[in-house]
Order: C-alpha cells, then sequence, then structure tokens
C-alpha cells in the first residue's frame, strides 16, 4: 500500500533523532527557567523576556528571539502539549524526511511564522503582544505529516478512533482561530496558525520541488539522449554518402565533426 494512504495509529513511537534532541532541549531550557523563576526570580524574568518573540525587540536587532521563542514557556500545559505533539507527529515525520531535513523543517518554520508575525506587527492591529512556545513548528510539522500523508487515518492514543488527517489539521486551524479572535489577533495565536502555512512552504520548496527537478531532469536527460541518437544517426548517413565521392568524414561519439587534423577515437588511437 502506498505510504501516503497508510492508516497510522499513535501509540509510543520510537524516541530517537531529531525528534529526541529537540524535545531533551526543550525540557532542559524550560527546567532552568523554572529554577531560575523560582529561586533567582530577577534573572529568571530577563532570560525569559530575552527570549519570548516580541516584535519591537526583534526589529530593534533581537533577531534571536525568532528561533528562542519556541523554548519559552510560561504554561507547563502549552509545554507538555507541544511536546507531545512533536513526539508523537514529528517521529513519523522524520522517518519519512530523514533527520537532516526535520531539522531545517523545525527551527525554517519557527523562523518563518516569526518573521511573518512580526511583519503583521506593523499593521498595529494584527499581532499584538509577544509569542512563546514551539506550537507554530508542531504545526508545521502537522501540515507536513498531512501532506505526506493525504487520506491517511491517525488513531490518536489512546482513543480507538481512526481519524482522517486533514479533519485533525481543520479541527486544530479551527480551534486556534477561534483563540486568534477571542483573543483580539494577539502575536501568540498569529504565529501558531501561521506554523501551518510554513509547514506548507516548506514541503512546496524542499520536498515536492526536489521530487519536480528530479523528474524534470529525468526527462531533459531523455531528451539530450534522443538528439544525440538523430546526430550520430545523421553523421553515418553522411559519411556513406562522402565515401561514396572518395571522401572521408569523421565525428565523435556525439556526432560532432572532426576536422581532419584532428582525427582521434575516444581511446587516443588514429582512425584509419
Amino acid at each position: 500500500m502506498s505510504r501516503r494512504y497508510q492508516s497510522f495509529e499513535m501509540g509510543l513511537p520510537p524516541f530517537r533523532g531529531a525528534v529526541r534532541q529537540i524535545i531533551l532541549f526543550s525540557t532542559a531550557v524550560y527546567v532552568v527557567l523554572l529554577l531560575l523563576l523560582a529561586f533567582a526570580p530577577g534573572f529568571g524574568q530577563a532570560a525569559f523576556a530575552l527570549g519570548l518573540l516580541q516584535p519591537d525587540k526583534v526589529l530593534h536587532g533581537q533577531v534571536w528571539q525568532l528561533v528562542t521563542y519556541a523554548f519559552m514557556y510560561s504554561d507547563p500545559l502549552a509545554f507538555i502539549l507541544s511536546l507531545v505533539g512533536i513526539y508523537f507527529i514529528g517521529s513519523a515525520v522524520e522517518d519519512q524526511v530523514g533527520s537532516r531535513r526535520f531539522y531545517g523543517l523545525f527551527f525554517g518554520s519557527l523562523i518563518l511564522a516569526g518573521v511573518l508575525g512580526v511583519a503583521l506587527s506593523l499593521t498595529g492591529v494584527l499581532a499584538h503582544g509577544a509569542a512563546a512556545g514551539s506550537g507554530a513548528a508542531a504545526n508545521a510539522i502537522l501540515m507536513v505529516f498531512y501532506l505526506l500523508n493525504r487520506g491517511a487515518p491517525i488513531m490518536l492514543f489512546p482513543i480507538p478512533i481512526q481519524i482522517p488527517i486533514k479533519w485533525v489539521v481543520v479541527g486544530i486551524a479551527a480551534i486556534e482561530t477561534a483563540y486568534l479572535l477571542l483573543s483580539h489577533f494577539a502575536l501568540q495565536f498569529c504565529v501558531v496558525l501561521l506554523g501551518l502555512a510554513a509547514g506548507y512552504v516548506w514541503y512546496t520548496f524542499f520536498l515536492k520541488r526536489g521530487v519536480s527537478i528530479g523528474l524534470s531532469e529525468r526527462v531533459y536527460g531523455l531528451r539530450n539522449a534522443y538528439y544525440r541518437w538523430k546526430r550520430r544517426r545523421a553523421a553515418r548517413k553522411f559519411q556513406v554518402y562522402m565515401r561514396k565521392h572518395d571522401r572521408n568524414v569523421y565525428f565523435d561519439e556525439y556526432g560532432n565533426y572532426k576536422p581532419p587534423d584532428d582525427k582521434r577515437d575516444d581511446r587516443g588511437g588514429w582512425v584509419n
């Protein structure tokens, strides 16, 4: 059965690769922040403020926030839900695209969603406030999973019901859109929703485009091989014609004419 239409049961996937590294790093940062906030509140709040995605700070040079906001969490539930989503869905995506591309998907979607969120904040109406957490990356991973496995149902552990992945994407997008409207277009929910778009963009440019380029190269290769065959065939006919008129002409293996002073074959020998 094609991978695109497989059924995925979301049990406990292997804890390895890029997913493992991202989850462990996120957990370590979160624990350090909790300890700082508990025992050194001033340092903890300063570190948290430096890591949050704040458009005005980004526009004034703190561009690292386009990445660090993914590791800032104020709500333990948001921290757990984001990492659970990355673990269950991300493991399947990493198996299909590889660890290197998965890192690109994770950080690329964060940066793209963050940049778009900062751009929307310039309107003065949309994307106000700050953003934190890896929700944008989790949504991008979900979108790529859908694009790689369209039509595939998934069974969300421990619910014994298979749900088409497209309805999971639609349901999450609808819930987050509701939060966006209730928050009067807060940056937090703008960035999370933009994560879905970032996943689509990543898939289009780094997976779908790569397949298209590969197919195009094969088509052009076949076309060029056909033209080389036509040139060789025409060269042989011309050689026969010229021999009938007591003249010898020479062509290389591609059907290109070789002047009389360059009558070597491809092995370095002389053509008699």
